[in-house]
């Protein structure tokens, strides 16, 4: 990977929705200039006031011609958008001189523009949210740990990571929308691709793939999510282990496939607005209002079984409620996003395609940042011998 354009200190953080949080603070006191996107002014502005940087950052209405007339070589674009409207930002900076950043799943169209935002130059950060991003950084240290106690020898391990947004006090929904309710919705609709016994499962319907998770004595939920099986070369398993069990998946409190029945009726069809129209329905019915605090549960956990007999068990365990100034999604997507974009400000970020940390020492680093700004995990190990 080639040396990136330095950052010229002006980020653009656009999106000003469920997941923008008390990171954006933190781009606010590294940057030299920076300005929040929303669908319009008053949104802006709101959430300038919201996060109290009414003056210290610039509020904008957001659209990709205003945007492209302010943008400038070594701009950074942060982009909590949908999906969808990544690509089309991505080719803007590619376009301008500018470093791309974002939370979510690196898709087919990114990839496609990383080459030429490499060959300009540009740092393309991805993933670098709570799941996926921190769950990352989990992965990562788990997998140094583990090499560090049973060795690079031959072994079968199994791999688990669990992640879900979930309200702190449940109710007969068992669920309250902290993100965007379509995407929650459509994410059901997404195949999910994973190991389970050795053999390479696949579902077109991911919820069917339900089972019983007990963590610290209670039980919650959890399907897979996605495809998994890319993720074993990104977390770099030694040669010689081989995975039994890898998966990555959704955390829901106990009863939800019970409580969402009705929901899953009309996710089969396929009806885009139907489903649109329901997830409209469903937010408004069962929002996460000032009221009520949500909590993000994220469990990764990896264990070896040695050749020899001996083994090793290692996980994190990440369990956060949100308070009366911030959404605990709000605030494990948008930190980790943030110290991310700080390293691109930086200059400590390579140009190229990345996923949130590059390996166990870099995910060290993310971690502490993380741990400074509240953001805490439990991190168990357990030791078995021959």
């Amino acid at each position: 990977m080639s040396d990136a354009i330095p950052a010229g200190g002006t980020v653009h953080w656009i999106g000003t929705g469920l997941s923008t949080g008390s990171g954006v603070r933190v781009v606010a006191d590294r940057a030299e200039r920076l300005l929040v996107w929303g669908r319009t002014d008053t949104k802006a502005e709101r959430c300038l006031a919201r996060l109290d940087l009414t003056g210290r950052a610039a509020a904008r209405a957001y659209d990709l011609d205003r945007l492209s007339a302010e943008l400038h070589k070594g701009d950074i674009v942060v982009s909590m958008l949908p999906a969808s409207e990544h690509p089309a930002l991505l080719r803007l900076c590619i376009e301008r001189d500018a470093h791309f950043a974002c939370s979510s799943y690196v898709s087919e169209e990114i990839v496609t523009e990383a080459p030429a935002a490499t060959k300009a130059g540009l740092v393309v950060l991805t993933e670098a949210g709570l799941d996926p991003g921190i769950d990352h950084l989990f992965a990562d240290l788990l997998v140094a740990r583990g090499r560090e106690v049973v060795g690079d020898g031959p072994a079968t391990v199994e791999f688990t990571s669990y992640c879900g947004g979930v309200p702190a006090e449940s109710n007969e929904f068992r669920y309250r929308f902290s993100w965007a309710p379509r995407g929650v919705l459509n994410a059901l609709r997404a195949p999910a691709r994973y190991l389970d016994g050795d053999v390479e499962q696949v579902v077109d319907l991911p919820w069917t793939a339900t089972r019983a998770l007990v963590l610290d004595g209670e039980t919650f939920e959890a399907y897979p999510n996605r495809d998994s099986l890319p993720y074993l070369t990104q977390y770099a398993f030694p040669t010689d282990w081989r995975a039994r069990v890898f998966v990555r998946g959704t955390l829901r409190l106990d009863g939800w496939s019970r409580a969402w029945e009705d929901v899953f009726t009309t996710v089969r069809t396929g009806d885009g607005d139907r489903i649109a129209a329901l997830a409209d329905e469903l937010a408004a019915r069962y929002p996460t209002t000032d009221a009520d605090r949500d909590r993000v549960v994220l469990a990764v956990a990896l264990d070896i079984e040695g050749a020899n007999g001996t083994g090793w068990r290692g996980e994190y365990v990440l369990d956060t409620v949100g308070d009366a100034e911030e959404s605990a999604m709000a605030r494990c997507v948008s930190l980790p996003l943030a110290y991310g974009i700080t390293e691109i400000l930086a200059g400590r970020v390579p140009a190229g395609l990345r996923q949130a940390a590059q390996g166990a020492e870099d995910a060290r680093r993310w971690l502490e940042f993380l741990s400074t700004n509240g953001v805490e995990p439990r991190f168990d190990e357990r030791h078995r011998t021959a």
